[in-house]
């Protein structure tokens, strides 16, 4: 098979972490990533925080659910989730969910100064449930999605304001959610067994008070064309949004989203996929599928969030396996950047990187302690390649 052309990616300095070029595309079909060492060496013994990482790279704690975040007066939320990393000024702010339940998750942010310390932290969202994953906007607003079967996305401001509940994006069970500008859309992955792939295209691009709810369409294979049908009735009620359009395409249990450069990854742990899409010309294809590494075994299972570097690397973390967080490169080579140790009964969450792309931010869920009091925010530092 023809491999992928890409060129490396840029960052934009407009809040979120935005790409430009045309990284990952080019050809019709290429074969899922295939084992291989990583761009930066072996894991070296564990650091003091039980973190494997390769060589020249260091680990921090900068939260821990139910205590006071070191240098402000806020105790960091329970089940820290999925996150996200914005410009500010000269520091940047990195947002999480909490996937808490019965009213009692939402949002927090942690405000950095240019040297990476912690200046403030407070809530952003509350009183809303299970906030699972989400996505920024190029407006630089957090979306942050509802994992229960009547969610809503609701669109969070890190610089200041309240959040709102956008009901014309889907009332279902939402988990990512990722901006294309070039198409003005926003990506939504749904968390159940039978799943659709949606996307929202607002009335006024910017403003996701109003717009159409449609779902993938396509046919039961790995790789081929798709379109789009729309949901008539994005409530959910009586009928779920994944079951009104005729022909939507089904996926095991979506999970993280990330859109760059005419492309969208997305990844599905029922079944430990990452699929693409190659939005230029409407065609689909599996990146990642853990049946398909050969030889094994497979690096990555429990597939969960996504994000991706400067250098065009998707960096996907484990809910489960064996708590690492994997690296995609874009000629399909794929390795184990991190294994967290002594943890095995929590996940990772809310991988981001720093405006900059020279620290990534992550979480453990449960912690040591397996329960949703005891997440830990962590963040990497080294020579991420850019």
């Amino acid at each position: 098979m023809e491999r992928r052309s890409f060129l490396r990616a840029s960052v934009v300095g407009t809040g979120a972490v935005a790409f430009s070029g045309s990284l990952w595309q080019g050809a019709a079909s290429a074969a899922p990533a295939q084992l291989a060492p990583g761009p930066y060496g072996a894991l070296q013994a564990a650091d003091a925080n039980g973190i494997q990482l390769p060589s020249g790279f260091t680990s921090s704690i900068v939260a821990r659910s139910s205590q006071t975040v070191p240098g402000t007066s806020y105790t960091w939320h329970g089940a820290p989730d999925g996150g996200a990393c914005f410009a500010d000024g000269t520091g940047w702010i990195y947002v999480s969910n909490s996937e808490l339940g019965s009213g009692a998750g939402g949002v927090s942010m942690l405000k950095f100064n240019s040297s990476g310390q912690v200046t403030a932290a407070s809530r952003i969202l509350s009183n809303t449930s299970r906030n699972c994953a989400g996505g920024t906007t190029p407006w630089n607003t957090w979306l942050s999605g509802e994992e229960t079967s009547t969610g809503y996305m609701w669109e969070t401001y890190p610089f200041g304001g309240t959040g709102v509940a956008r009901p014309a994006m889907g009332r279902f069970t939402h988990e990512a959610a990722a901006a294309d500008p070039v198409r003005k859309v926003i990506y939504l992955t749904e968390d159940v067994s039978d799943s659709c792939l949606y996307r929202f295209i607002p009335t006024t691009w910017g403003n996701l008070s109003s717009g159409t709810l449609q779902a993938l369409k396509a046919g039961t294979g790995t790789s081929g064309s798709f379109t789009w049908g729309t949901v008539s009735d994005p409530d959910g009620s009586p009928t779920a949004t994944r079951n009104q359009v005729s022909g939507a395409k089904r996926f095991n249990g979506g999970e993280g989203c990330h859109y760059a450069n005419d492309t969208l990854w997305f990844t599905t742990k029922g079944d430990n996929r990452v699929w693409q899409l190659n939005l230029a010309n409407s065609t689909y294809e599996l990146a990642y599928d853990d049946n398909l590494v050969n030889p094994g075994p497979a690096p990555l299972t429990g597939v969960d969030n996504i994000t991706g570097s400067s250098s065009g690397d998707l960096f996907v973390a484990e809910d489960g396996g064996n708590m690492e967080i994997a690296l995609i490169t874009p000629d399909d080579k794929i390795s184990v950047f991190l294994r967290i140790n002594g943890q095995s009964s929590s996940e990772i969450t809310g991988p981001a990187f720093s405006p900059a792309g020279n620290r990534l931010y992550f979480s453990s869920q449960r912690g040591t302690s397996g329960s949703s009091s005891g997440g830990i925010t962590y963040c990497v530092t080294g020579p991420f390649r850019s």
